[in-house]
C-alpha cells in the first residue's frame, strides 16, 4: 500500500567536488571496458563512430543542461524532482520510473561483465555466482555510509582511469589505420541507428551525480564542477579506448569470442593480440579492469538507492523504501529492494537486452529532463539558478532532438524490448493513478 510520506530524516552532507568527479566518472567508466563493442556488430567501425559522435554531442549538451537543474533543485530524486516541479506529478512519476529502470537494469549488465572478467582469471568460478556475490558485497558497502562509498568509488575510479591510459599506451604503438576502415559499414548507414544504444552505453549513468545532490557539501557550486570535469574526462577516454581497441586488429577481433558468441571483454582481447594472453600487462588489465567495472556497478547502485528513496518519500513506492537507516543515514531499504530486483534480472542471462532496457530508461529521462528545464525557465523565471547552461535554449534543444531520434531508432530496432519497456511504464503508471489518488 502506498502512502503519503511522513519520514523527515535527511541524508548526510559529506561529498566534495573531487568525490563528485569520482562518482561521475565511476558511474560511466565500465562503458569503456565492455558493452560498446557490441555496437560494432550492428554498425561496424564507421557506424558506431558516427553514432558515438552524435551521442557525445548529446551528453555534452545534456550534462550542462542537467547541471542547471541539479544546482537549482538539489534533491536526491534527480529528474523525478525536476519533472514534478516543472510538469506536474504525473510526468514526474513517469520520469522517476524511467530513471529507476535505468538505475536498476544497468547494474546487472555490469555484474555480468564483472563475472566475465573474473572468470578469465579464475575459470573455476561461475559467472552468475560471481555477479550475485558482487551484488551482496556492494549493497552492504552502500548501506554502510555514503562517504565510505564515495571514497571507495574515487579510489577504484582513479585506478580504472590509469588502466585505460596504460591500455592506450600499450596498444596505440600497434595501431594500423586499415583496421579502422576494414568492413567499416557491414550493415550500411542504417547500422548507425542500430548502434546507438551501444554508443550511449559509453556515457550512460553520468546523470547519477544529480541523485547525490542532497549529500553534497555545497551543491550549488560543487555539482557543476563534478559534472563538468567528469564529462570532459569521459570524452577523452572514450576516443582513446575506441581507437586503440579497434586499431590493433579490427572490430571483429574484439566482438566475436573465439569460443563462440559475442564477447563481454573487448579490451583483454585487444591487449592479448599485442602482449599475449600470459603476460604481466595482460593480467594487470584483467585485474584493474575489474576496478573499472566495479566503479560503475557500485556508483549506479548508490544513485539508484537515492532514486528509489525519493520515490518512496513522495509516496509513489511502498513506505519501507523511504526509510533512512537511523545509524548510517543511508537508504538501506531502497538499496535492498533494488538489489533483489537486480538479481532477478541477472537470472535472465541476456546482457545485450539488459543494456538496451537501461538505455530506454536513460533516453526517456533525458527527454523529460530537457523539457523540464525549458518549462521551468518559463514557469519559474525567478528561481535561483547558481549555474545557467551556456547557449540556452540551443543546448537543451540539441540534447532533446538527439535523444528523441535515438529513442525512435531504438524502438524501431528493438521493437519487442520497446513493448516491454513501455508496458512497464504504462502498468506502473496505472497502478500509481489507482492507488496514489486515494490519499
Amino acid at each position: 500500500m502506498l502512502e503519503k510520506p511522513q519520514n523527515k530524516q535527511g541524508l548526510k552532507k559529506t561529498l566534495t567536488p573531487l568525490m563528485l568527479w569520482g562518482l561521475g566518472v565511476g558511474y560511466v567508466i565500465s562503458g569503456m571496458y565492455f558493452g560498446w563493442n557490441l555496437g560494432l556488430e550492428k554498425g561496424g567501425t564507421l557506424g558506431l563512430a558516427i553514432a558515438t559522435l552524435f551521442i557525445i554531442i548529446l551528453y555534452v549538451t545534456f550534462t550542462f543542461s542537467y547541471s542547471e537543474l541539479a544546482c537549482a533543485i538539489p534533491k536526491a530524486g534527480g529528474v523525478f524532482d525536476y519533472a514534478s516541479r516543472a510538469l506536474g506529478k504525473d510526468v514526474g512519476f513517469i520520469a522517476g520510473m524511467a530513471q529507476s529502470i535505468e538505475f536498476i537494469f544497468a547494474p546487472p549488465a555490469i555484474a555480468f561483465a564483472i563475472g566475465a572478467y573474473f572468470n578469465l582469471i579464475f575459470p573455476q568460478f561461475e559467472i552468475l555466482w560471481i555477479a550475485i556475490t558482487v551484488y551482496v558485497i556492494f549493497t552492504l558497502l552502500n548501506m554502510y555510509g555514503v562517504q565510505a562509498a564515495a571514497v571507495f568509488e574515487l579510489i577504484v575510479t582513479l585506478l580504472a582511469v590509469v588502466e585505460l591510459l596504460i591500455f592506450a599506451g600499450v596498444t596505440l604503438p600497434h595501431f594500423h589505420a586499415e583496421n579502422l576502415t576494414h568492413n567499416a559499414l557491414p550493415n550500411g548507414y542504417l547500422g548507425i541507428f542500430a548502434a546507438l544504444p551501444f554508443a550511449i552505453w559509453f556515457f550512460l549513468g553520468i546523470e547519477g551525480v544529480a541523485n547525490v545532490a542532497e549529500e553534497t557539501v555545497n551543491p550549488q557550486k560543487d555539482i557543476l564542477k563534478g559534472f563538468g570535469s567528469a564529462i570532459i574526462t569521459l570524452v577523452i577516454l572514450c576516443v582513446l579506448t575506441f581507437v586503440a581497441a579497434i586499431g590493433v586488429g579490427g572490430w571483429e577481433a574484439i566482438v566475436f569470442n573465439p569460443k563462440g558468441g559475442m564477447s563481454d571483454s573487448p579490451l583483454p582481447m585487444a591487449m592479448a593480440m599485442v602482449v599475449g594472453g600470459n603476460s604481466v600487462l595482460f593480467h594487470m588489465l584483467l585485474t584493474v579492469g575489474l576496478f573499472g567495472l566495479v566503479a560503475s556497478f557500485h556508483g549506479l547502485m548508490l544513485a539508484g538507492g537515492r532514486s528509489t528513496l525519493e520515490f518512496g518519500k513522495a509516496g509513489y513506492a511502498p513506505k519501507f523504501t523511504r526509510k533512512v537507516h537511523p545509524k548510517f543515514q543511508t537508504p538501506a531499504n531502497a538499496l535492498l529492494i533494488n538489489t533483489l530486483i537486480g538479481i532477478l534480472i541477472l537470472l535472465t542471462g541476456k546482457t545485450t537486452e539488459i543494456i538496451t532496457m537501461a538505455v530506454f530508461g536513460a533516453l526517456s529521462l533525458y527527454i523529460i529532463a530537457m523539457i523540464s528545464l525549458i518549462a521551468l525557465r518559463k514557469k519559474e523565471p525567478g528561481l535561483e539558478r547558481p549555474f545557467r547552461v551556456p547557449l540556452y535554449p540551443l543546448s537543451p534543444i540539441i540534447a532533446l532532438i538527439i535523444a528523441v531520434i535515438s529513442l525512435i531508432s531504438m524502438t524501431y530496432y528493438n521493437f519487442n524490448l520497446a513493448l516491454i519497456y513501455f508496458a512497464l511504464i504504462g502498468i506502473s503508471f496505472g497502478v500509481y493513478k489507482l492507488v496514489y489518488k486515494k490519499y
